[in-house]
Formats: structure tokens, sequence, C-alpha cells
């Protein structure tokens, strides 16, 4: 059940029972515990609308870039600092699952490699010789175990502690590490970008208005109980 709407109810039940019982405490109970229910509800309200001629209402809404800009700097200062970054990409690369290269390499085309040499190989002192064998043409039928032979070397090459940690300095360096930085702001940018006001006052609105409704519930509770200390003095 609600608790404005129940809390605002049982407020107005001891108003209505204390005036038409002329029962003094109650209905003094019930009017404090009502503006105090009432008051907070309100102050919720105002959190998330604007109220004409109230000051400071909707503030989620009108400090809508601020709120966005100060999620931004949260998770560039909380999360994405340097360390953490340099922790992510210790842990990564010392562990099993660290980089693997080989499917990239495995992606790569090889063959003007091949070519590269050949048209070296003609055009040296060796360029002759292999003319008076048929020319670049024989050397044809080794392209495809070059290229594999290649491939599977590049790949060792890739796996090896040297590589791996000459990547992990590379990563670490102080300009790849402001490139990384830089990146992830622009990607929590565009996303922020992305939301509108609207948006936000719903996401926020529906996080917390369930145990906001709590203030609502307690200032009755405060404002019955004041009202019945009040009412022993009148």
């Amino acid at each position: 059940m609600n608790k404005n709407f129940l809390t605002n109810g049982i407020a107005i039940g001891l108003i209505a029972v204390g005036y038409f019982g002329q029962i003094q405490l109650l209905f003094i109970a019930g009017i404090f515990a009502f503006s105090g229910a009432i008051t907070n509800s309100l102050a919720i309200h105002m959190l998330f609308e604007k109220v004409p001629g109230l000051y400071g209402s909707g503030v989620i809404p009108a400090r809508f870039e601020e709120f966005k800009a100060a999620i931004r700097t949260m998770m560039m200062e909380q999360f994405f600092t340097e360390e953490n970054i340099d922790r992510f990409l210790n842990e990564e690369m010392n562990s099993s699952t660290a980089i693997d290269l080989v499917p990239v390499i495995e992606k790569i085309d090889f063959n003007p490699t091949f070519d590269k040499l050949v048209d070296v190989i003609s055009q040296s002192s060796f360029g002759g010789m292999i003319a008076m064998f048929g020319g670049v043409e024989a050397l044809e039928p080794l392209k495809q175990p070059f290229v594999e032979k290649m491939r599977e070397s590049v790949a060792e090459i890739g796996q090896s502690d040297t590589v791996k940690n000459a990547l992990k300095e590379q990563f670490e360096s102080k300009d790849m590490m402001d490139d990384i930085k830089s990146n992830i702001e622009q990607i929590i940018t565009q996303r922020l970008n992305e939301l509108t006001p609207q948006l936000v006052k719903e996401l926020v609105q529906q996080m917390i208005k369930q145990h906001l409704g709590w203030l609502v519930v307690w200032g009755g509770v405060f404002g019955g109980l004041i009202g019945v200390i009040s009412a022993t003095f009148l």
C-alpha cells in the first residue's frame, strides 16, 4: 500500500474521530500528524516536479546537467583511476586469459609478405639465377608453405613473455594511460548525453521514492507525537 496514502488517511481519521467525538487529544494529534505527513510528501514531490511559486522545487530536472557532470566525475575519479586501470592491466596480462594475439594474427594476410620477399630476391644478385629456373613463377609453389610458416612464427612471437611485457609497458605508459582515460571519458559522456531530463527524473524517482515514502510516515508519527505533547499543555 502507498505509504503516503496510508499515513495521510490515518491522520485524517484521527482528525475526524477527535472532531466528531469531541476528543481534543486525538483531534490535535491528527492535525499535527497530517501537517507533518503532508509537508514531507510535498517535499518529496518538489524534488521531481516544479511547483509554481515555490523556489527550489523541481531540483532534479533543473540541475540535470550538474547531475550528469557529477556522475561523470564520480566514475572517472572513483572507478577509472590510473591505479584501477593499471591494476586491471596487470591482472589481465598475468592471468590465464591474458591478451591472446593468435586470433588477430590468424586474420593477417601474409601473402604480400611473400610477394615482397620474391620482389627483393628478383632484384638482388640471385635474380638472374632464378630467371634461369623459370623466374618468379617457379617460386609460386612455395607461397602457401611460406605463409603458413610465417603465421606460426608470428603467433609464437606474440605469445612470448617479451612481447607481453612490451605490450604491458606500452599500456602503462603515460601517453597510453591518458589515451585510455580519455576514451573511457568520451564513452561515458556519450552515454550520459543520451539521457533526457525526463528519463533521469523517472529513473531517480522510481529508485528512491519508495524509500523516501518513509519520510512521510515518520513525519506523521512525529507530528502526531508533537500534537499529543502540545495537547497536554492546553
